[in-house]
């Protein structure tokens, strides 16, 4: 069952505000440092890794807001200093901060002390499906009297909290104007630099890439078999509804038969505010668990993957960068379309092999698994479609993006020449 709704959490901001304006106070009376103060709600990775590790590697004082024992770990593992973001240090560490960077919003961070800082949003994908001020599902809240009158507050706050935004990279222009209108920002704020999260998708040679994506495979879901395609599925959140992809226990039996005929291993990566339900009734090696309790980020461990299967994740345009075919599965599309929105039509991404069920994906794998000429052309239609919203593909997009920041007068490390 999902975890999380965008009408819960909504109430929860609305019952935070004289925690809010406490917090703003606090922030007009602490003067900002130097320090850069790095968070993500996907944990240690995305975007504001790559960012952190460069702008650590060039000098400047870095700190990871965290919110688990894991986090903690992970970061330590990493040498990243760190402080839990729920503290008064957290507050602390927000509050000085002379740049916050995010990679889903302000609670990624201290959500008290971020008025007044230089915030850097590195937003975790291309839209494909409506977010922020474009989307109705940014607003709701519970059903409950005065519920429009509420609806109208939340959408002023996360205007307000928007305006925050000094820079947004975007992965292409096409991608600006999309995230120009959802978050009410100019093009002086969102700009095209590329991705800092996919960097790792460009950088090395092709075999560099799968070597050290399938290291990293390996370590978190143990040995697969030998010589094995392995496939990736990826659903995506709906937004505390429930999934109608989930497979059935006779879809199950189907999907682990295909997986056999045709020696591939498929990991299931359910989206961190839905997980649950997507595990196989019965035990088999060819199924594997990759959600983000597992593995954090998924994109370092993408150029070890064969065939991409989603229904509206921003990774339909990632896997692109590395030719990776893709398999949409989306039985809920139209409605999808009415109730959440999507950027263009559905279909101008998802072309018009759109599965309705598990039996329709399993015949395109089957294809796709068997026909070099099937996976070539679909390689192909991926890659295209990667094209047109990724300008930059030469693994500096992390580059531009701490540019960007340091051209808006953020200034250089403590002695630097």
């Amino acid at each position: 069952m999902a975890s999380f709704s965008f009408g819960t959490g909504n109430a929860a901001k609305l019952l935070r505000i004289p925690l809010y304006a406490v917090g703003r106070i606090g922030t007009l009376l602490v003067p900002r440092g130097r320090r850069w103060v790095f968070g993500c709600g996907a944990g240690i990775g995305d975007g504001a890794l790559a960012l952190r590790q460069h702008a650590s590697s060039a000098g400047h004082d870095t700190v990871w807001l965290t919110s688990s024992d894991r986090e903690d770990q992970e970061a330590a593992a990493l040498g990243i200093r760190t402080v839990r973001k729920e503290t008064f240090r957290g507050w602390w560490a927000t509050a000085r901060a002379g740049v916050l960077v995010v990679t889903h919003g302000l609670g990624d961070v201290n959500r008290y002390a971020n008025g007044g800082a230089f915030v850097v949003q590195l937003w975790h994908g291309i839209p494909l499906k409506r977010i922020g001020l474009d989307s109705p599902a940014t607003t709701q809240v519970p059903d409950v009297p005065g519920a429009p009158l509420l609806r109208r507050l939340v959408a002023l706050l996360y205007r307000a909290a928007a305006q925050r935004i000094r820079v947004l990279p975007a992965a292409s222009h096409r991608s600006r104007g999309r995230l120009e209108s959802a978050f009410g920002l100019g093009d002086d704020r969102v700009i095209v630099t590329g991705e800092p999260r996919v960097d790792v998708l460009s950088s090395g040679s092709v075999e560099e890439r799968r070597e050290a994506a399938s290291a990293l495979l390996r370590r978190v879901v143990g040995d697969l078999p030998e010589a094995a395609r392995t496939i990736l599925y990826a659903p995506t959140w709906r937004d505390g509804a429930t999934d109608p992809a989930v497979p059935t226990a006779s879809e199950w039996v189907r999907i682990i038969r295909t997986l056999e005929e045709t020696d591939a291993v498929l990991l299931v990566r359910s989206h961190p505010l839905g997980e649950g339900g997507y595990s196989p009734p019965l035990p088999t090696r060819r199924v594997r668990m990759l959600g983000a309790s597992v593995l954090a980020d998924v994109a370092p461990v993408l150029a070890a993957v064969d065939v991409l299967i989603t229904d509206y994740s921003s990774l339909a345009y990632d896997v692109g960068l590395l030719r990776m075919p893709v398999v949409f599965l989306a039985p809920d599309a139209d409605a999808y379309a009415q109730t959440r929105g999507f950027y263009g039509q559905y279909g101008e991404v998802a072309g018009v092999d759109i599965a309705a069920d598990w039996d329709d994906v399993l015949g395109q794998l089957r294809s796709l698994l068997s026909d070099t000429a099937a996976y070539d052309d679909a390689s192909a239609r991926s890659a295209t479609l990667s094209a047109e919203m990724h300008a930059y593909r030469d693994g500096h997009n992390t580059r531009r993006v701490y540019d960007a920041i340091r051209a808006r007068g953020i200034p250089a490390p403590k002695g630097a020449v």
